[in-house]
């Protein structure tokens, strides 16, 4: 059958016309808002969000309860995504295995039986694989949906109910945390002691006005599922749950194994034949999978990173056991520990932003004082409803049981009614002023009830039910006993979770790290021996090992060498220009000798007509001679011209036409400065009259009417001044009388002696 459209009805019409920023701005609104209350955000009184409570609802329509048999994760997800959460099986699923992870719930709500994934990081198993059941935890947070604690709201279609949240005392919330990312805003709630949370909820209870301080004496802060150490300090700690804002250093521990107590040996240094040791981690940071914490670890031996670890092992079963062996017996335990810390995710941080919906859906950050209070009415307000639900029940249980009475008392006139009047309903009504319902209860009563209606028995339910009504009504009546009752239902409650429990053990441990251990990154670096070349036109390369400095290099056609010289690959080299800046290189990170190295320039920012002058190797708390062709200079302190960037640091201060020449190390036993100018002047003055700086122009050295300086080096004066001779056979003469040049810095000199270089170059 073909239906045509009514041609007075014009699809177009429907179209509204409005401006796109505002329609947009709308309806991102209404999504921004979907998925803050009912997505992504925990609600505080149950701790759970939708996706959650959905799956545990579904788990517990089915009678998933613990001692029930396990049925498939697919009959679970079809459950939740026809009837209550329309969204895709596999996020669903998703949810499910997490709340079925021990690794990544600390008390963990579905019963898993299959592949649900490890903490290597390895995924669970298809849901057509697995099964599941509840857990007690899960039941324990449940409790009480049929005594009329909760409100149900329909679902999607209408067709079903769920209940607006979960009315059990277990404080899911702050016991299991939670992560979520909304529009706007997020949220990051770590897992903490169960039995903590009661301690300090109870002492909330208690006294209303209890200072945050008192309540961090019993709650001590996080305690993950996968155990490790939270290194903050206590004032750290309480600050951030004061706020509903902060982070904690979570790292993983060192042990190998617990003591006869059950406490941690906490070194990690399991003892090796001849004295060899190995370190052993048994747990690691929450949310870290154990595979890439190994990859990161062996990745730091092939680039070698850490040269003081020669390997790592994964000898773990049901227990962690990562083994971690060191190059030699001399390393410090301590030292590989702070390395793997700052080098690997085995120190790692999570944050706390207590970002959570009350109980009228609205979203906020709550300190950890204000969420125990609203968590605490709401229990109050829970216990109210459970009483005046067992009040209802028991007023229509009496009106019951009193009409049985009657009923016992004129059994024979009962029966005689029920047999002889055509309504018999109306006429005992009438005649023994009965409701309709204890009318309804009698008139349906089976005649082997008779025997077994006993007025003692009933007179007994009775006085008990009024007993009850009784207590009850005081009850409701009564905030103090509502307190009380409270008290007593969460002390129950926290034997199940207790210290001596093996789900209730505190696995974190709350311990404020001690003081680091100080080492520089170069201690991580294997010490060789290295030659550096570099080029006249500034290729740098690195042999190993210290080759002959006067060997044949190759280098590129139209280059040559400029300056050879040995060192180590812990060693930091020093670059020095002309414009008076100095450069720093890491003797590791020199490309090998195999080619013709790498420019210079592209490891260090170098202006573009800027030329070498120096390249050494940096000896810790020596000294460098710094001159200028002017005639100026100045010594530096070797530590304090090391550069941490690219760009280099600015040591002399040139301008136009003046250039740094002369870098020179000065030897701790020499006590003189000589330097000669171009117009083959020589002057000798004291070292002492040479300033220390960090950077500047420098002091005039010697003066000149015209050119400028040749050269300048340091000497021992009792030892006289030596340079080398001409031609190939390396000799060096040695002037001991030098007595005639030595005058005050900053004179104009006198020709140096017979025999001086004619480069005036010493």
């Amino acid at each position: 059958m073909v239906t045509s459209l009514d041609d007075s009805s014009d699809p177009f019409d429907a179209i509204v016309d409005a401006p796109f920023d505002a329609a947009l701005s709308e309806r991102y609104l209404v999504y921004a808002l979907s998925t803050i209350t009912a997505r992504s955000l925990p609600d505080l009184r149950d701790g759970l969000k939708p996706v959650h409570r959905r799956l545990l609802w579904a788990m517990r329509q089915l009678k998933l309860d613990p001692a029930s048999a396990y049925k498939k994760s697919a009959r679970v997800v079809g459950d939740v995504i026809g009837k209550y959460h329309p969204h895709g099986d596999a996020s669903v699923y998703d949810a499910m295995v997490r709340l079925a992870q021990d690794f990544s719930l600390r008390y963990p709500l579905v019963q898993g039986q299959g592949n649900f994934g490890n903490i290597d990081g390895d995924n669970a198993a298809a849901y057509r694989y697995t099964e599941a059941r509840l857990t007690k935890t899960a039941i324990q947070l449940m409790a009480g949906l049929d005594e009329g604690t909760v409100d149900f709201i329909p679902t999607y279609n209408g067709e079903e109910s769920e209940p607006d949240i979960f009315p059990g005392l277990f404080p899911n919330l702050l016991a299991n945390g939670a992560t979520g990312i909304a529009v706007g805003m997020a949220t990051s709630i770590p897992s903490h002691n169960a039995a903590e949370i009661i301690d300090a909820t109870m002492l909330l209870i208690e006294n209303p006005q209890v200072e945050h301080a008192q309540l961090m004496e019993v709650f001590h802060g996080p305690d993950f599922a996968t155990g490790g150490l939270v290194v903050d300090s206590a004032a750290a700690i309480s600050h951030a749950y004061e706020t509903g804002k902060g982070a904690f250093r979570m790292r993983g521990r060192f042990s190998n194994g617990r003591d006869e107590a059950g406490n941690w040996e906490e070194s990690g240094v399991e003892k090796m034949g001849g004295g060899q040791w190995q370190l052993v981690v048994s747990e690691i940071p929450y949310m870290l999978a154990k595979g890439k914490l190994i990859e990161q670890i062996a990745q730091l031996i092939a680039d070698k990173k850490l040269p003081i670890l020669e390997d790592v092992r994964d000898e773990s079963d049901e227990q962690i056991r990562i083994v971690l062996v060191p190059k030699s017996r001399n390393v410090d335990p301590e030292l590989l520990k702070e390395s793997l810390y700052r080098l690997t995710d085995l120190e790692s941080r999570f944050s706390l932003n207590l970002n959570v919906l009350d109980a009228q859906r609205t979203p906020g950050v709550v300190g950890l004082k204000d969420l125990l209070r609203q968590w605490v009415v709401n229990q109050i307000d829970i216990l109210q409803r459970r009483t005046q639900h067992r009040l209802d029940k028991i007023a229509a249980r009496l009106e019951l049981v009193e009409g049985y009475i009657i009923a016992y008392l004129n059994l024979d006139r009962i029966i005689e009614i029920i047999r002889t009047e055509d309504e018999p309903k109306a006429v005992m009504m009438e005649e023994f002023n009965l409701t309709d319902r204890q009318a309804e209860a009698i008139l349906n009563m089976r005649l082997r009830s008779l025997r077994k209606l006993e007025e003692m028995e009933l007179r007994q339910e009775h006085e008990g039910l009024l007993k009850e009504q009784d207590e009850l009504t005081k009850l409701l009546e009564s905030p103090a006993r509502q307190r009380t009752r409270l008290k007593r239902d969460l002390t129950a409650l926290r034997k199940d979770y207790a210290e001596d429990t093996e789900l209730g053990r505190r696995r974190t441990t709350i311990a404020e790290a001690r003081p680091t251990v100080e080492f520089s990154m170069d201690a991580m670096i294997e010490k060789e021996p290295i030659t550096v070349i570099l080029s006249q036109r500034g290729w740098i390369r690195a042999a190993k090992g210290h080759v002959a400095l006067d060997s044949e290099f190759k280098y590129k056609e139209g280059d040559g060498p400029a300056y050879v010289f040995h060192a180590q690959t812990t060693d930091k080299l020093l670059i020095a220009l002309d414009n008076g800046r100095f450069y720093t290189l890491g003797g590791d990170k020199l490309p090998g000798a195999r080619g013709f190295g790498e420019p210079i320039r592209t490891m260090v920012d170098i202006d573009a007509e800027a030329q070498i002058v120096a390249a050494l190797a940096h000896k810790p708390k020596g000294q460098l001679l710094l001159a200028s062709n002017m005639g100026r200079g100045f010594a530096v302190v070797t530590d304090e011209i090391l550069a941490e960037t690219r760009k280099g640091k600015a040591v002399m201060s040139t301008k136009p036409g003046v250039k740094l020449t002369v870098v020179r190390e000065i030897p701790a036993e020499h006590d003189h400065v000589a330097v000669v100018g171009d117009n083959r002047k020589l002057v000798v003055f004291n070292l002492d009259e040479l300033p220390i700086m960090a950077k500047g122009q420098g002091v005039t050295l010697q003066r000149y009417r015209d050119g400028g300086m040749a050269d300048v080096t340091t000497l021992k004066l009792e030892e006289g001044l030596s340079w080398r001779m001409g031609g190939d056979t390396g000799r060096t003469r040695t002037e001991k009388d030098i007595a005639m040049w030595k005058v005050a810095r900053g004179a104009a000199g006198r020709l140096p002696p017979n025999g001086f270089p004619r480069d005036n170059k010493f």
